[in-house]
This record gives structure tokens, sequence and C-alpha cells, in this order.
């Protein structure tokens, strides 16, 4: 059969050409044809029309909105989250050719078929149960607020780098010559008073400020589409002015994008519903999502938040051990999964308010799985297939660089062993740089920032301490099973086809 697959996941990074390539390989395997479109940090890798019109089903692996999907329509459609797309390939690849089976040969519009247990996550999707929805509008309002995360904070940490830490002090609110720095107009007096540093920090203070409405934004554009945006990045815009954080931006998000709902649901007279989506819908969904903000949501959530920010900066050092331990384990939970996310967008939260302990044990937890497994296949190569050793031999780099998710390959082979194994290393790296009161002014860049972070020596000890757990508790527990053979080319091919193998 002729196949196309969409896949696509918050960052837009690992989880998306992960997915695409699994997909890829098994559908070669079972004798069919497939062409993946993928919806990635770089933008849409399109499809051919003629290739769509031609395919018999169609696979959507993708945690956020699935973009264009009207190209789709009238196909036999299999929903699935995109871990599904790199772990279960094979059953992915079985459903959607069994759903161009069952398929009327009329040419109405098929019902999206989901995979078995799997909650559809993007938007457009019937029955889609609340939860899988909910999760979906949030993982797409962050694979958008990610490109602003990197471009604003490497930016400030090169900042900082270059002018030292008092370069921040300096610039927001400084005056020169009399003259109060207010926007981008300022820069050359920027320049001449402070030099690059002070202007790469304006840019990225500017570029981290859109964090919440951007945030908000797209998670109600991904409940309502285009309507959605524009309240919805005006009550990130509030959520911002009134200190409500992140927090806020999720709830303004989730509001908007629900009124807007509303509206467009709205039975209108024709001669109204012309100027509905350009001039009604978003002149009263930022007028009430705007008054809910400031009068209802903001101000509880901002007190909440202020509370929860003093609470954190007041822990001792007992706590913050184990705040660190936890958050460690989160990162390595899920390796670049929702939980992940959480504990990565809490270590953001903190940084912006001025906790840098956090964003320095979360960036520590979430290097250590991917160098860990790339360490083990070195000790004992015997214990993994030609795929995983092949995998094993990137991961020094996406560890280095702070990517999670180059632990994926061997997680889903053998989740049951690697997981835990890979958690108890990461709550090791992250209690530990508690410990040493690491910090760190970067929000990604892994090793290649270290310049930037605090105690440097002891963070690379916190690292190497949680390596050295977890590649020994992955070598232990593999040793209790029955060896792959390194030339298997099933396995290579379909790693999710693997089960755990019995000792």
């Amino acid at each position: 059969m002729k196949l196309v697959a969409v896949t696509s996941c918050p960052t837009g990074i690992a989880h998306t050409y992960m997915a695409a390539e699994a997909l890829s390989e098994a559908a070669k395997a079972a004798g069919h044809e497939l062409e993946v479109e993928t919806q990635g940090s770089a933008g849409l890798d399109r499809l051919d029309p003629a290739t769509i019109a031609a395919a018999d089903a169609v696979i959507f692996a993708a945690d956020v909105e699935v973009r264009e999907r009207d190209r789709f329509d009238g196909k036999p459609t299999v929903v699935a989250k995109v871990k599904d797309g790199i772990n279960r390939p094979a059953e992915l690849i079985e459903r959607a050719v069994a759903a161009a089976a069952e398929a009327p040969a009329a040419s109405t519009p098929a019902a999206a078929v989901p995979a078995a247990g799997v909650s559809p996550a993007t938007k457009a999707e019937e029955g889609a149960s609340w939860a899988g929805r909910l999760r979906g509008w949030l993982m797409t309002g962050v694979s958008y607020m990610i490109p602003f995360v990197a471009a604003g904070g490497i930016l400030i940490a090169l900042a900082f780098l270059i002018g030292g830490p008092e370069i921040a002090s300096k610039v927001n609110g400084g005056t020169f010559d009399g003259h109060t720095y207010k926007g981008v107009s300022d820069l050359t007096l920027i320049l001449n008073q402070f030099g690059v540093a002070g202007v790469m920090f304006k840019i990225g203070a500017t570029s981290f400020s859109m964090l919440v409405p951007i945030l908000a934004g797209f998670i109600a554009y991904a409940m309502a589409d285009r309507p959605g945006l524009v309240p919805g990045v005006v009550a990130g815009l509030l959520a911002s002015a009134v200190g409500a954080g992140f927090l806020g931006g999720l709830i303004g998000g989730l509001l908007a994008g629900a009124i807007v709902l509303q509206l467009v649901r709205l039975d209108v007279p024709r001669a109204i519903a012309g100027v509905m989506p350009v001039v009604i819908i978003p002149l009263v969904s930022t007028l009430v999502v705007g008054f809910v903000m400031l009068v209802v949501v903001g101000k509880p959530i901002a007190s909440a938040t202020n509370g929860m920010t003093g609470w954190l900066n007041g822990l001792g050092d007992s706590n913050k051990i184990l705040l660190g331990l936890i958050v460690g384990a989160m990162m390595a939970f899920d390796l670049g999964g929702p939980v992940n996310k959480v504990a990565y967008t809490f270590g953001l939260a903190s940084l912006s308010a001025g906790n840098l302990n956090i964003m320095a044990a979360v960036m520590a937890a979430g290097m250590t799985p991917p160098i860990a497994l790339a360490l083990a296949t070195v000790v004992r190569p015997k214990l993994f297939n030609d795929a995983e050793r092949k995998a094993g031999e990137a991961a020094w780099l996406l560890g280095a660089s702070f990517i999670t998710e180059g632990a994926i390959p061997f997680a889903a082979a053998d989740p049951v062993r690697v997981i835990p194994s890979m958690m108890a290393g990461s709550a090791v790296t992250g209690a530990l740089s508690m410990a040493f009161d690491a910090t760190s002014r970067a929000p990604h860049g892994g090793i290649w920032v270290v310049g930037l972070i605090g105690h440097p020596l002891l963070y690379l000890v916190a690292i190497l301490a949680g390596i050295g757990v977890s590649a020994a508790s992955v070598v232990a527990l593999k040793s209790r099973r029955i060896l792959v053979p390194s030339g298997d080319a099933v396995a290579a091919a379909a790693p999710s086809s693997r089960g755990v193998v019995a000792a």
C-alpha cells in the first residue's frame, strides 16, 4: 500500500525526526511505501499533493496540532502520539493498512482511527479524550515558545559571559546622558555605554519577555485556530503585566481559546457573519479575556506564584536537595516528554524569577541520560545491538548539548531497565547540583555554556556522578538478560518490536 505520515513534537527537534525514521523503516520492512512529512522546528517538509492524493491511508504521529490538516481530508487516518511513532511504528503501520482496507470506496472523509490506548492530540480530532486534547493544546503552546527560550536565553547568557553579572542592572532602567533607555531605538545608546554585551542583553531580554504571550497565544490557537491568536497573546501579555507568569499564561490561553470557541458557534445573521472573524470575535474575546485576567484570575495567580517563589528562595539545604532530586528524576522519567517538559518549564520559571539553582539542576539532570548510555555502550558493548551502539556514538554530543532525547532509542527498546536506571542517575545529579549550590544563567546549552555556571567544577562532579550511577545501573540490569546478537537486522529496523528479554 501507499501510505503517508505526519510527525510532530513540541520541540520539533528529536522526536519529530526519530518517529519519521522509525515509521519509514517499519513500512519498508512490511513491504509498503511510506512518505513522511516532518513538521519540526525548521518548518514543514511538505508532502506533494499528488502523493497525498494517491495515499491509501494517513498516520498522524503528533503531540501538537497537525498543520494544514485539511489536505488529508477523505483519507483513513490513524492518530497517535509521537512516542508511539518511535516505540510502536510497526503497529501504527498495521493499523493504517487495516484502516485503508476497511475504508468505504466513496470519497467521503473517513473517520480518524486512534491507535490502541492512545489519545489523539490534534485540535481537530473528533472524539478525543478531554485529557488528550488538553495535553495537545498545552504542548502546541510550548512548541512555539521554545525558540524564544533558546534565542533570548542564550543571548542573555552570552551577555553575562561578556559583560559580567552586573550587565542586567546597568541596562535595565539605566540612564545615559540623562536619557532613560526605553526600547529598541535606544540600542545605539546602550551600545555606546555598555558595548556588545549590553545590546545582547537588551535583545535577549526582549525575546525572553515574549515567552508567556507566545505560550498563551498558541495554546488558544491550538484550541480555536487563527481567531484564538489575538486574545491568547493579549491574555499572555496581561499575565506578564500582573506577575502571573507561566501559570497565568497557561490559564489565559485556555480561557481565550474557550471564549473564541463559544463565539464562533453563535448563529448570527449573514450581514454580521462576514465581519465576525476580523472584527467581532477578536474584539469581544479580547475584551472578555482581558477583563477576566485583570479582575478575576491574574491577581490570585500572581500571589500564588510570588508565594511559591518566596518559598523556593527560602528553602533550607535539605529541602533544596530533595527538590533537586525530584526535578532530576522528572527529567529522565520520559526523556523529553510531558513530565520532562514540566520540570524544564519549572526551571525556566525559576530562572526568570531569579532562582538560578533549579535551572542548573534541571540542565545537569537532562544531560546525564544520553551520556550514561553512551558510556554503557563502550563499557559493555555486547549488551547492545548495532543500532544501539550507533545511537551511543551520537549520544555523547546530544547529552553534552542538553538534548535528553538522545536516550530515547535505548528506552524504546528496553524501558523497564533503562528508564529506572536513567532516573536514578539524574536524581543523583539534580540533588548534588543543588547541594553544591551550582547556578546557571543559561536556560539551555549544556556543557557549552559552562562559563555561565556557578561552581563549575562541582557542577561537573554532579554530572559525572549521575552518569556513573546510570551507566552502572543499566549495565547491571542488562547483564541479567539474554544478549541481543549484534547482527539482528530486525531489532535494528524496529526496536519497538523487541520486548524486554527475560533473564
